[in-house]
């Protein structure tokens, strides 16, 4: 084996490096609409169907997808990481963002949502073992810092009900990314998303159901299309690239590039659903890019051991990953 093809050259790490914040930022920008999107749903149907009816519908695509292709059935230390990975994104993420959007704007809860980035590194090193350098840290916290105090500044020197529905959010979406990501270093970011999805069904359509019929939706197109939006690219065509994106580049520093998610949502919120957005929100849109830029220049990479069971090679993590 060459040393190129070990992933040993000079150009091998940083390629997958840079391959891996391009798959990356095309996740953020797909889930940079999920918020507004989120919103517009549950101005017309009810929270909860918006909650479980994206889970379980998106979980329905995943099963379909799995048996046409014939996918293999991930072993058992995949399946835990499958379930993890369910617990934070498919299910622990969009129903606390959901209540949380019942009473704060879409713009706001996606400052909140700014934490992800350092909320994902620290699961990162806490459950893969990755060593970052300091500055990465340095960054990581001065970028979180920015967010939070644009939160507090915004919301007049106080957190609402939204604001800690949306923390419980970040968390269970942190630990949710850093688990997908190792999932998608086995088997590819793309049956990662799928396996998580179809692990979770057999909990999420019950509930969709009986929410339904609790429930039942009454909407215009415009919601239908909201709606259709985070199950199809939010829950499932997103995280093919999000999940790639971790796997190849690392689950830290992919992770940060998501600080740039505040922003863009932002901007959708503004220029697609008339939000108010004060000026000095591209200011600290400034700060933050810059923060990332000085994490990304430290040379030290990421590096981690298996957790969880795991006993991967990198063979196999080489041929895991979906292009």
């Amino acid at each position: 084996m060459s040393t190129a093809a070990a992933g040993g050259g000079d150009g091998g790490p940083r390629t997958a490096a840079a391959g891996g914040l391009l798959w990356g930022l095309v996740g953020v920008l797909a889930f940079s609409l999920t918020l507004p999107m989120t919103r517009v749903a549950v101005a017309r149907i009810d929270p909860s169907v918006v909650a479980f009816g994206r889970m379980a519908i998106a979980g329905l695509v995943a099963i379909a997808w799995l048996a046409v292709t014939w996918t293999r059935r991930p072993g058992g230390a995949e399946l835990r990481l499958a379930a993890a990975s369910a617990l934070g994104v498919v299910i622990g993420f969009p129903l606390l963002s959901t209540l949380a959007l019942r009473s704060t704007s879409a713009s706001h809860a996606a400052i909140v949502s700014g934490l992800l980035p350092f909320a994902t590194a620290v699961f990162g090193v806490v459950l893969h073992r990755e060593r970052l350098a300091p500055r990465f840290w340095a960054a990581a916290v001065a970028g979180s810092a920015l967010v939070v105090g644009y939160a507090w500044t915004r919301g007049g020197g106080r957190l609402s009900v939204g604001d800690l529905w949306m923390l419980g959010a970040v968390v269970a979406g942190a630990f949710g990314y850093a688990t997908g990501a190792r999932l998608a270093m086995r088997i590819g970011g793309m049956r990662a998303i799928l396996w998580s999805l179809a692990t979770a069904t057999p909990f999420t359509l019950p509930i969709a159901a009986a929410s339904a019929l609790n429930a039942p939706p009454h909407a215009d197109a415009a919601t239908w299309a909201a709606f259709g939006y985070v199950t199809l690219v939010s829950q499932l065509l997103g995280f093919f690239a999000w999940y790639n994106g971790l796997a190849k580049g690392g689950i830290a520093r992919v992770g940060q590039v998501q600080l740039l998610q505040v922003f863009f949502t932002i901007g959708f919120a503004t220029l697609a659903f008339g939000e108010d957005v004060a000026p000095s929100t591209w200011w600290f849109a400034a700060a933050v890019v810059a923060t990332i830029a000085w994490g990304r220049s430290s040379r030290a990479a990421a590096t981690s051991a298996p957790r969880w069971g795991e006993h991967a090679c990198t063979a196999t993590a080489a041929r895991g990953i979906d292009s």
